[in-house]
């Protein structure tokens, strides 16, 4: 394998254990709605205090699914969907490769089938 296709695996690896957390899941999705936002703004729109809210932050930027920028004392989050962008053309060439290979059996299903009867 090449580092290309490393880097790649791990940073779709880093992506999936990111949004394997329902609360992660929400925080994208509020950030994707409102735009920027501060860690306490987005705790009173959850169950959970702001120190959690910190701690899922820090992975979703770990995974480079947001970033913040500190403006004053305050840090504000914001959506990066580069690495979301780079798990769906992930996502997709797999899905087109399982796609090649199920019209592959088909064919294959269909021509034996025709040479049956």
């Amino acid at each position: 394998m090449t580092d290309d296709g490393r880097r790649t695996d791990e940073a779709v690896d880093s992506v999936f254990g990111a949004l394997a957390d329902p609360t992660r899941r929400r925080l994208l999705d509020l950030l994707g709605v409102q735009g920027e936002s501060t860690a306490t703004t987005l705790a009173e729109q959850l169950p959970v205090s702001r120190q959690a809210v910190v701690k899922h932050l820090a992975v979703l930027d770990a995974a480079g699914l947001v970033s913040g920028s500190r403006v004053g004392r305050e840090v504000r989050y914001e959506v990066r969907p580069a690495a979301l962008n780079a798990t769906a053309r992930w996502m997709a060439a797999l899905a087109a490769d399982w796609d090649r290979r199920l019209a592959n059996i088909k064919r294959v299903a269909e021509e034996a089938e025709r040479e049956s009867d």
